[in-house]
């Protein structure tokens, strides 16, 4: 399984982006097994949560840092989860991470970085004040 993110670069705070996160290969059959999430880390700091999405989509968490301004979402046809991004500010500069879990319950999510298994390269989110 890999995963393919994008839609990273420099903004204004204030300004938007959105970012994509593409899975291919063993996907065991169907993308809808694997809930997903976006993790971000920024110079000198640990790798943080951000959002996470159940693999029917039904439900999403949001760390406290970013509810209200960031939306998660994901297209299983495409098999890509998308991370919309508004009203940004200098401390979301950080590359974002997206990554995968592998589940059969179709509503859970969690936020431990340690339960997911598979992970993106990183897109680069620069916010300019």
């Amino acid at each position: 399984v890999q995963l393919q993110a994008s839609g990273g670069g420099l903004v204004q705070a204030g300004g938007s982006l959105r970012l994509s996160c593409t899975l291919s290969g063993r996907t065991f059959g169907t993308f809808g097994y694997y809930v997903m999430g976006w993790f971000r880390q920024a110079p000198g700091k640990e790798r943080e949560f951000v959002a996470v999405i159940s693999w029917s989509g039904s439900n999403t968490d949001y760390a406290d840092s970013v509810k209200g301004r960031f939306a998660i979402s994901r297209d299983n046809a495409k098999i890509t989860v998308y991370l919309q991004m508004i009203s940004l500010v200098p401390e979301d500069t950080a590359v974002y991470y997206c990554a995968a879990h592998r589940i059969f319950d179709a509503r859970a999510t969690m936020r431990s970085r340690t339960q997911f298994e598979y992970w993106g390269q990183g897109t680069l989110v620069t916010v300019s004040s």
